[in-house]
């Protein structure tokens, strides 16, 4: 029989492991859009060309309107996709070209991307397991733990939304931060496996916790795509300013507002996750300290980020705040995760010292 000690040993390397995985699959993602990139700007220049007549001495000679029309019109990439997954572009025998080229790299790249996703995914929560049976507990004590069980469920959320959306595009995005994550914890918080402190020793360990980290991968998804669509809004506007490139791996994605809506949705469904996080929070705290709150750090900069986010839902909810402006609070408030994460847990003596460093 393994003891504890080679179990623990068994899920770093379980860790080393899906990282290596995620990484390739990283790589997928990229290669998909790269390969797209060309298959979509490849169709742009022939549609050009099939709508350019040509003159005596075999000369192109550009017919204005056309000009005007292939200026002026927003042409979708990758990410406004039809039910097959498959990007929609412009042009009859170039469409249907364009569109073959897509096709090979939906079934190459991007299918091996997801599908070491998935093996990574799978690998993190086999690590996560290990980790779990080398102390006889849930593995969610320290900033270790907690940076690889947010790191998977990050990962889990969004292989899960592809498995009924086309989330290729988007693939790249979201395991890049998953790995940055994964390299801090396995490098800067990392903590030996070891028995929890009498404090922790109680049920809502398994229920305040669990649900703190899947809050934060949710609003981890939501930043990113925060972030895309503030990307995307500035390319669009360039593109009506006539400044910017069709080509760019910009268009690829969905249309800003697409992404707006998206962000939003992922920033719902986070939010009422955190409040119980909170609500738990002071529960747990009266059973274990005697007080429901007692202004710990922790505690404090948990009803900050709430309190960030819940104005930034008001201001999406109220007429008279511009797009831009909650943007910027939806930033603050991720920005205030970070911060609670990292340097309150490693610099602020209090009461939820249990960073395992």
């Amino acid at each position: 029989m393994m003891t504890n000690q080679q179990l623990a040993l068994l899920s770093n390397y379980a860790l080393y492991a899906a990282m290596a995985m995620l990484s390739c699959a990283m790589i997928g993602y990229a290669i998909f859009l790269g390969v797209a990139r060309a298959a979509t700007g490849g169709s742009r220049v022939a549609a050009e060309n099939e709508q350019t007549p040509v003159a005596a001495g075999n000369a192109p000679v550009p017919a204005e309107a056309d000009r005007r029309a292939d200026k002026n019109e927003k042409r979708p990439g990758i990410g406004s996709l039809d039910s097959s997954g498959l990007g929609i572009l412009h042009g009859s025998a170039v469409e249907e070209l364009s569109n073959r080229k897509i096709e090979e790299v939906d079934a190459r790249s991007g299918a091996i991307a997801t599908m070491l996703g998935w093996l990574g995914t799978m690998t993190l929560f086999v690590s996560m397991v290990l980790r779990g049976l080398s102390v006889q507990r849930a593995p969610v004590s320290n900033m270790f733990e907690f940076a690889v069980a947010a790191a998977f469920l990050v990962m889990a959320v969004f292989l899960g939304l592809g498995l009924k959306r086309p989330l290729k595009w988007m693939g790249v995005f979201v395991v890049t931060p998953v790995l940055l994550m994964l390299g801090l914890a396995i490098t800067v918080w990392y903590a030996p496996a070891a028995e929890l402190v009498p404090s922790l020793k109680s049920t809502w360990l398994v229920i305040h916790v669990p649900i703190a980290i899947l809050a934060t991968a949710v609003f981890t998804l939501a930043f990113v795509v925060l972030l895309l669509h503030l990307a995307k809004a500035r390319h669009e506007r360039k593109l009506r300013e006539g400044t910017g490139k069709q080509a760019s791996l910009l268009a690829l994605l969905p249309d800003a507002a697409a992404l707006d809506r998206a962000s939003y949705a992922l920033h719902i469904t986070a939010f009422p996750l955190w409040t119980f996080t909170l609500i738990a929070g002071a529960i747990w705290g009266q059973k274990a300290w005697g007080v429901y709150w007692s202004w710990d750090p922790k505690e404090v900069w948990t009803f900050v980020i709430w309190v960030i986010y819940a104005a930034y839902l008001h201001s999406r909810a109220t007429s008279g705040w511009s797009l831009k402006r909650s943007n910027v609070i939806a930033v603050i408030g991720y920005v205030a995760i970070i911060v609670n994460f990292t340097i309150v847990n490693m610099f602020f003596p209090g009461m939820h010292s249990y960073s395992g460093l």
